[in-house]
């Protein structure tokens, strides 16, 4: 896997753990790494844009709300009480534009990808969120937003849109560090009566055949940017800890964010972070082209545990560059740790998660969520495992697991935890019981041959069991079989 390393990184002292903690984050609007300050002590608030419903999501929509999902869950482990938002905009220029190409609704096509885009967050372990509002269901919101934008002069109604004034606010671009002469503002159609080119539309008045909702400046819909900053509002107040979303979102959608929430009067979010790309030979995986991988498809072709293995292990300001070899990698590299807990569970029984982490892990985690630096703590620990399984030292070997599922359980990768209980489904369980009486089949007539010592019939056995994709391994406890990286 192709994982370019992120600017911005900065050496730092140990943190402590347990003790005083001090989360750090690479926040866009200040260029650097800062201190995590919560605005409530013990609370943490967090924003994500998510999904935008009008077809099902591909591997590179799911990242990001992977990546938030281990932001959550370290901040959780840190004790952090976490509100989490993330939103659904079930209503824009794209969902129409579905709308008219396939002849629905534009509500059916947007439910049906709203459950597509749930289906794929729960497959892949994500938590879900505290609430997840829909922008058709803030509208109310949004008019009072722009009631008192207009009256303190920071927006305007023009031939029934509503227009935020860029030149109003004079913070606008400080995000996306533009020049406002040189701007060039994304803009739909019949969007009329703008005073200056670079306003943008907040409201879109009514066309035919498109659901509107009534204003007091007209019949009409939603623009994109303003349900976020209206939901935003809603749900964790004038003020929050960390909005975040990924890179492309930065301009125009996060700038004209924060241009109506603080015109508005809210202090908005404190921190901004943005998760990188999933690219397929060099191009952001996008629908417009072509290169999407559906996260219904990949499911059935990979085990979801390994996808989030894939997807959630390199550092989220990393590009990840897509192919089926870096797959394989990172399956191979998870059946590693898989094969170390099914030891010693086989040797010692169930063992618990430990209480704590390692330091290093800790240590990694705080420093911008580090997750590979974290990776490398977890596959060390595995190799200690693995030595004390070898030296028949049991305690060190549970101990050492232990430690690896209280790591695995912050990422979200613990195949022991509940949440993986289900994966493959029933049909993939029966399959299994299936397969593991076969293979015993096969491996008792191995055993025959050892017994009577026929080393060539025991390894032709193993050999060709190998060719058929499985790993053999002997233990005292007898053979055991898995499936081998693809």
């Amino acid at each position: 896997m192709r994982a370019l390393v992120p600017k911005g990184r900065e050496a730092h002292p140990a943190a402590h753990y347990p003790g005083v903690v001090t989360i750090r984050l690479y926040d866009t609007s200040a260029r650097q790494i800062r201190d995590f300050t919560p605005l409530k002590p013990g609370c943490v608030s967090i924003y994500l844009c998510g999904a935008t419903v009008q077809a099902a999501p591909h591997i590179g929509h799911i990242r990001s709300g992977l990546n938030f999902d281990i932001m959550r869950r370290w901040f959780a482990h840190r004790g952090y009480e976490v509100t989490f938002i993330r939103n659904v905009t079930d209503i824009d220029d794209k969902i129409i534009a579905k709308s008219r190409e396939q002849h629905r609704p534009w509500w059916s096509i947007g439910y049906e990808n709203e459950r597509a885009f749930n289906d794929g967050y729960t497959a892949l372990g994500c938590l879900p969120p505290t609430y997840e509002p829909r922008a058709t269901g803030h509208v109310p919101e949004m008019v009072e937003m722009m009631r008192r934008l207009i009256d303190r002069g920071h927006a305007y109604a023009a031939d029934g849109n509503v227009y935020f004034d860029v030149r109003s606010f004079p913070g606008y671009l400080q995000l996306s560090r533009q020049e406002l002469d040189n701007l060039l503002q994304p803009e739909g159609d019949g969007e009329t009566g703008k005073r200056d080119a670079r306003d943008f539309a907040m409201w879109k008045a009514a066309k035919p055949g498109e659901p509107t909702w009534p204003t007091p400046w007209g019949e009409g819909r939603p623009g994109w940017h303003l349900e976020c900053s209206a939901m935003a509002h809603k749900y964790l107040g004038s003020a929050f800890d960390i909005h975040g979303g990924g890179l492309d979102l930065i301009f125009p959608h996060h700038e004209n964010e924060i241009a109506q929430a603080k015109a508005y009067g809210d202090e908005f979010a404190r921190y901004w972070v943005h998760n990188a790309w999933v690219t397929m030979a060099g191009d952001k995986m996008s629908k417009s082209l072509g290169n999407s991988v559906l996260v219904a498809e990949m499911v059935k072709q990979w085990r979801p545990i390994v996808l989030r293995y894939y997807l959630g292990t390199p550092h989220y300001r990393s590009m990840i560059e897509y192919s089926e070899e870096a797959l394989r990698e990172a399956e191979s590299a998870f059946a590693r740790i898989e094969g170390f807990i099914q030891r010693v569970v086989e040797k010692a029984g169930p063992v618990e998660p430990s209480a704590e982490v390692p330091p290093a892990f800790a240590e990694a985690m705080d420093d911008d969520l580090g997750v590979p630096q974290a990776l490398a703590v977890v596959h060390t620990t595995v190799r200690q495992g693995n030595s004390a399984l070898a030296a028949d030292d049991k305690e060190a070997a549970v101990a050492r697991l232990a430690e690896v599922r209280a790591m695995l359980g912050v990422l979200g990768l613990d195949p022991l935890d509940e949440q993986w209980a289900g994966e493959g489904g029933d049909r993939g369980d029966d399959l299994h019981g299936v397969v593991d009486t076969l293979v015993r089949m096969v491996l008792d007539q191995r055993e025959a041959a050892r017994t009577r010592k026929d080393w060539t019939t025991a390894d032709a056995i193993r050999d060709q069991l190998g060719q058929s994709g499985l790993v053999i391994e002997d233990s005292p406890q007898g053979p055991r079989w898995s499936l081998g990286p693809r």
